[in-house]
């Protein structure tokens, strides 16, 4: 077997470790199509079409779970519903979620004091809460959270895109958070929030 071929085959293991690796839902979907892709030219040259088929079958799906969660969501598939900071399933739904809120914001308290809430849903379900203080034509963000089943940056997009009238309705022209966690970092930079002294903040 020339060594080219069998780098390759190497090179898209390495991916496929590097995918499993990765947070986020964006770039573990492309570098595991890209893995697939490998895998499959590795599989046809050196004959072994069941490396193939899995292979082939991996990059399919992959990239097809990749262009939905870069798809632009429905008008009617999210939306934010204001909520009261002391209603009870706010409490309920930042209880049963507090472990896994704090992987990314491990500084969140559930007693802060943020007033404007608003409930994120999808197709009418629960999908996330986001929470902030608001300081004159400011608000900051005190939590912005979606349940792993909808983590799939649909809804963020939304919310800082299409969605900003959750924020500009209310008055605020610069949001502000405040991130302890490359992942959260990376995700609020990547819709548009900038570095601003000790703070991420994104203009409406």
């Amino acid at each position: 077997m020339p060594a080219w071929v069998q780098g390759l085959g190497y090179s898209a293991a390495a991916l496929y470790l590097v995918a499993l690796g990765i947070r986020g839902v964006v770039w573990p979907r492309a570098v595991m199509a890209l893995a697939g892709i490998g895998f499959c030219a590795y599989g046809v040259l050196t004959g072994t079409w069941p490396v193939v088929i899995a292979s082939a079958a991996i990059a399919l799906m992959s990239l097809w779970r990749l262009r939905s969660g870069l798809a632009a969501p429905a008008a009617s598939e999210i939306a934010a519903v204001p909520m009261e900071p002391g209603h009870p399933f706010l409490t309920d739904f930042l209880r049963a979620n507090l472990a896994d809120i704090r992987k990314s914001q491990p500084d969140f308290d559930p007693d802060a004091d943020a007033p404007f809430v608003r409930l994120i849903t999808r197709h009418g379900f629960p999908a996330g809460i986001l929470m902030g203080r608001p300081e004159g034509q400011e608000l900051t963000i005190v939590l912005d959270y979606v349940t792993p089943r909808y983590r799939d940056s649909r809804q963020g997009r939304w919310l800082y895109g299409d969605g900003k009238a959750t924020f500009t309705d209310a008055g605020f022209k610069r949001l502000l958070a405040s991130t302890r966690t490359y992942e959260h970092q990376t995700y609020l930079e990547g819709l548009g929030f900038r570095p601003e002294g000790a703070w991420l903040v994104k203009s409406l």
